[in-house]
């Protein structure tokens, strides 16, 4: 009785993809909040550094 109740929890496939998406979204987020703490000051310091603002006032003058 028990040995064919688990091979039919085995064989059971409804849910799967329903998990396997949010383990998939867990693990992109878990990779961008990585990437932000690494990364972070870099990138603010990249986008607010001087060649940027240059960058915006030859834009604007455009």
């Amino acid at each position: 009785m028990q040995i064919q109740m688990l091979r039919r929890f085995i064989a059971e496939e409804t849910g799967t993809t329903a998990i396997e998406y949010a383990l998939l979204g867990t693990l992109i987020g878990v990779a961008m909040l990585a990437t932000f703490t690494v990364f972070g000051n870099a990138l603010g310091e990249l986008f607010n550094s001087p060649a940027v603002d240059t960058l915006g006032s030859v834009a604007n003058s455009l």
